[in-house]
């Protein structure tokens, strides 16, 4: 009964405590970054619904993509920036696990959409013939179901799991959302079949989908350099290195976060990781994916004319 009473019940996120003097204007970048991350990601699936000439399987992942990314923003920003105007850190147990049990859901989802769309073009590039064949709707749907499975299973994985643990004496999170690392830290149980479970599952999807993307874009690759028109060559070879750019710093930075051992990350790293995977990446693939195409850029001229102009 006593150990009991020390059990602690809420937590204290105290990610951007340390530099009281930077709180303003961190929270006008993470806002402005918000914004922009809801509104882009929102308006690329309205418009992905409205323009009949986007209703493909690439445009299919993509707004798929959008919504995952929109979802992450969503669980995180919000909390974050009424912490830093507020000065109220306080966080209840129950929050926690919810905060992160969708969290995990969205981000393991938005792996395997990646890894999806990459399988998409490598069909679109090296099989265009049987493109149609191949990239049905119902297997758009199907891939789309198991990844969003999938993405559920794991985070509710690891919330079960994390429900074993007990938090006492410290209710301090270094951190500027519930992540299942930093809660392991503060944990009065001994944390290492958790440990052993992240290592395992998003380990394991960590290299399917990795190894999916790789050996797509290779063949992609390969196919391009078979092109005889330097013109087609750069524009896919600019096209996929910034792909490959986005991917590797999602990829890369969560691998740091889930999979490498926390004895090897120095100081605030993890926070960095996660900035980056949770806040930065969801901006960037709106830059990257949608507004360097011309299909899209395109669409939205078209709709912009018709709201403007109206016959």
């Amino acid at each position: 009964m006593e150990k009991n009473e020390t059990l602690v019940k809420e937590f204290l996120l105290l990610g951007f405590t340390n530099h009281p003097e930077f709180q303003v204007l961190l929270f006008m970048v993470f806002l402005c970054i918000h914004i922009i991350t809801i509104m882009g990601n929102m308006g690329l699936i309205a418009l992905i619904w409205m323009n009949s000439h986007l209703h493909t399987p690439m445009y299919f992942f993509l707004g798929n993509l959008a919504l995952a990314d929109a979802c992450i923003s969503t669980i995180l920003s919000p909390r974050m920036l009424a912490n830093i105007i507020t000065h109220n850190e306080m966080i209840s147990l129950s929050e926690c696990m919810i905060q992160f049990d969708f969290f995990g859901f969205n981000v393991t989802t938005e792996c395997l959409i990646l890894a999806a769309r990459a399988y998409d073009r490598y069909v679109a590039i090296c099989k265009p013939l049987l493109y149609p064949v191949v990239m049905t709707n119902r297997l758009c749907s199907e891939l789309t179901i198991f990844s969003y499975v999938i993405g559920f299973l794991h985070s509710t994985l690891h919330v079960g799991l994390l429900l074993r643990l007990c938090f006492c004496h410290s209710n301090n999170i270094y951190h500027f959302y519930c992540d299942i690392m930093p809660l392991y830290k503060i944990s009065c149980t001994d944390p290492s079949v958790n440990i052993l479970m992240v290592f395992i599952f998003a380990g394991s999807i960590q290299v399917f989908t990795v190894l999916s993307i790789l050996i797509s874009y290779t063949c992609i690759l390969f196919a391009i350099l078979k092109k005889k028109s330097q013109k087609g060559r750069s524009k896919a070879f600019s096209t996929c290195g910034a792909h490959l750019f986005s991917v590797s710093l999602l990829f890369g930075s969560l691998a740091f976060m889930y999979v490498v051992p926390a004895s090897l990350q120095v100081g605030n790293q993890d926070m960095m990781n996660s900035l980056f995977y949770s806040i930065i990446i969801p901006m960037l693939n709106l830059f990257i994916y949608s507004l360097r195409n011309k299909e899209v850029i395109g669409a939205l001229r078209t709709i912009l004319k018709q709201i403007v102009l109206p016959k």
